[in-house]
């Protein structure tokens, strides 16, 4: 029997491959792609690798009429420039299936694996990826490390074809182009109507999402600001707050000061208590990507690129998972002994196997494909630094689940001074358990004297303090994912491209994300005139049915039949006020634009704007790419603020930045002769970058510079933004 076995991608084929050819199999080449071949128990297994998606969805035909329902899979090659390279994998795997009479997918366990893999198989087996194949000789792999031992497990216990999967995972694509394609092209046919060409998306996720930001930024701008005031006194050199809270007349505030000063407390209180903490779970998806932003500074984006990375190379677990559970058989002993052997986690390991911790602390999240994120045991080598950080990360959050609690002592003294009270609360580490073992994170410790209860003893100082009420934070892009799974909106894996789509089209703007004024008229106009695009609930509805399709109660076809009825209802909409929308979203462009633009492009005259990379990070570039590509470099998660000036060495525009409580001007030329004593110590002191003076760089003779490599090289991520994604979420 010759057996074709599709993985998802190439570093995956080359680990399935030495799995089961007992780390001998034969490599072979075909027009530059390898694969491999294996003889194994009397058959021949060809395992070849895809590079992710090698089919999309494509209209049929040329109608421009909305709405349009009539699409196909197509070769990803044929559709888009960018994928052109996949040609040669697809050649490949159709040549080396011939004569196969078996296949096996063997891509990531989840609805996108399986969607990749199941039409590889149908355009080999029907030469047409469109076609019902016989699926009786299909057969399915299940694993969440590409360990050897995992794989070959999984090699010998794989079943049939997963209809489940694939029928939600193809309505989930299905459904996400025609909304993406109808809606999107009504936006820009709006937007064009009034004169006003801008490449503009709206996906079946990104319109509730834009409308949780625009909501929160209306509640940020509509927030008044009150004066309020809190009252303190400070006994045995110890600060009490009154149990008031906020007071918010300062005549009142100033009686209780007044009352307090010279007089003596009571010790009404005194609770001394010893707590439990508990280790934190093992890490999912979202949880990974929230503690990733807090501990190591990384974009969700980047945290999952690097964990798919590190599960390829057979150091993790698959990372997109919902799952806080680490079930028993996973041999759980094997791994923690595993990683007794380096180095860097045998003190905490050892300590685990000599207590026999071996049952660890576990979450409320499930997920059936997959366990919880956790490090499979294999000794890393060549990591990155930032794959090694989040390795780190993995590991010693999923070491400490198996540790015993924390012990932390709590105080709590009130006092009793002309019948108002007042409190301090006091908190020490008794017993570090876990914490020893994660030490991404540690408790605020407050130290408390003693105090004895009913002693009176002599307020040193009574004072108020005036405060501001504050508005809602803002979301970062972590909280905002953070969120979405909480809404149940979008999935563990396209999530964090979702909101990075919404920064691309220029709907949201900053690291403490602010709807521009274009966003604020998308969403406006979409509420106004077709508020299904933004309802939320709408969208969790469709979701709960593509789930209900993979547990078998409902049907591809009625889920998408569904989907249309909407899609049609909403375009009805859209035409009716398609004039209104067009003039709303022309008045939020022209705004955002005006408040956007840092000055003038030196190339071209057109608009420097600052920009973001698929990345996440903020750089200027010309408003007239692609025909202009004159980039320039920014100082990472800071607000960028036009200034209205301009260098007079290099001529580029000045712009005012707000970074971690600095703020400072600067040009934008990196090589700028203002900018050459920027990093270098002076006098036992780094020169920070500090506001230009004309006065000063005009006393400085240089010639200008071309733009820095560092410049240059966001010219490529730049490039990506601009590509139409009317298929997403």
């Amino acid at each position: 029997m010759r057996n074709l076995i599709v993985a998802e991608k190439p570093s995956v084929a080359l680990r399935i491959a030495l799995a089961l050819g007992d780390g001998r199999p034969l490599r072979k080449n075909l027009s530059g792609i390898g694969y491999f071949e294996i003889f194994k128990d009397g058959d021949t297994l060809l395992v070849v690798a895809a590079a992710g998606h090698l089919f999309t969805l494509s209209q049929k035909g040329e109608n421009r009429a909305l709405p349009i329902f009539d699409l196909e899979w197509v070769p990803s090659f044929k559709v888009t420039k960018g994928a052109y390279f996949t040609k040669k994998y697809l050649d490949t795997i159709k040549e080396v299936s011939r004569n196969c009479d078996a296949f096996t997918n063997a891509c990531d366990y989840d609805v996108e694996g399986t969607v990749i893999g199941t039409n590889i198989i149908k355009y080999v087996k029907t030469n047409d990826v469109n076609k019902e194949p016989d699926w009786s000789n299909v057969r399915r792999m299940h694993f969440s490390t590409t360990t050897r031992q995992d794989l070959l497990d999984a090699y010998q216990k794989r079943g049939g074809f997963d209809r489940g999967n694939f029928d939600a995972g193809e309505t989930r694509h299905i459904l996400d182009w025609m909304w993406g394609i109808n809606f999107s092209r009504a936006l820009m046919s709006a937007m064009y109507s009034t004169g006003n060409r801008k490449t503009m998306s709206i996906g079946r996720v990104q319109g509730p999402t834009l409308a949780v930001l625009a909501e929160r930024e209306k509640e940020i701008k509509d927030f008044k600001p009150r004066d309020y005031w809190e009252v303190f006194i400070t006994v045995n050199k110890t600060e009490f707050k009154n149990k008031r809270g906020a007071i918010f007349e300062e005549d009142a505030a100033g009686k209780l000061v007044k009352e307090a000063t010279g007089a003596k407390a009571r010790v009404d209180v005194v609770d001394i208590r010893e707590a439990k903490l508990f280790p934190f779970p093992p890490f999912d998806l979202t949880s990974l990507q929230l503690e990733a932003s807090r501990t190591l500074g990384l974009d969700p984006s980047r945290t999952l690129a690097l964990a798919q990375t590190l599960y390829e190379r057979s150091y993790i677990s698959y990372p997109r998972t919902s799952s806080q559970k680490l079930p028993y058989s996973l041999n759980l002993p094997r791994i923690i002994n595993a990683l007794s052997s380096n180095p860097k986690y045998k003190e905490i390991a050892d300590a685990l196997i000599k207590a026999s911790r071996f049952r660890p602390i576990e979450g409320r999240k499930e997920d059936e494909a997959h366990p919880a994120i956790y490090p499979t045991g294999e000794m890393p080598a060549k990591l990155t630094v930032e794959e090694e950080k989040l390795y780190d990360l993995i590991t010693r959050r999923f070491l400490s689940a198996f540790a015993e609690p924390a012990t932390i002592e709590h105080t709590d003294v009130q006092l009793l001074v002309a019948q108002e009270k007042y409190e301090a609360k006091g908190s020490r580490i008794v017993n570090y358990g876990w914490l020893s073992y994660y030490t991404y994170y540690k408790p605020e410790e407050s130290h408390m004297p003693a105090f004895k209860l009913g002693a009176m003893l002599p307020v040193e100082k009574a004072q108020s303090k005036k405060l501001v009420t504050k508005p809602p934070d803002r979301y970062t892009k972590a909280s905002l994912i953070a969120l979405l799974e909480a809404k149940d909106l979008g999935t563990k894996a396209t999530r964090a491209a979702i909101v990075d789509t919404l920064f691309n089209r220029g709907y949201i703007t900053n690291k403490r994300i602010e709807t521009t004024a274009y966003g604020m008229s998308v969403y406006e106009a979409l509420k106004q005139h077709v508020p299904s695009i933004v309802d939320e609930a709408l969208t969790r509805k469709l979701e709960e049915d593509m789930e209900d399709i993979t547990r078998g109660k409902t049907t591809e076809q009625a889920v998408i039949n569904e989907g249309k009825e909407l899609i049609v209802q909403t375009i009805g909409l859209f035409k009716k006020s398609e004039k209104a929308i067009g003039e709303d979203l022309g008045k939020g462009l022209e705004k955002t634009n005006q408040s956007n633009v840092l000055g003038k492009c030196l190339k071209d005259g057109g608009n420097l704007l600052v920009r973001y990379s698929r990345a996440g990070k903020q750089f200027v570039g010309c408003a007239n790419w692609p025909k202009c590509n004159q980039t320039y470099p920014l100082p990472q998660y800071a607000k960028i603020v036009p200034t209205g000036k301009v260098c007079p060495l290099c001529h580029t525009p000045i712009v005012k930045v707000f970074r971690k409580g600095k703020v400072f001007e600067m040009d934008l030329d990196p090589s700028c002769e203002t900018k050459k004593n920027w990093g270098k110590k002076k006098e036992g002191k780094t020169e920070e970058p500090v506001a230009q003076k004309a006065s000063d760089m005009r006393r400085v003779k240089t010639k200008r510079k071309t733009t820095s490599k560092s410049a240059k090289s966001v010219t490529s991520k730049f490039r990506t933004t601009k590509k139409e994604e009317t298929n997403k979420d």
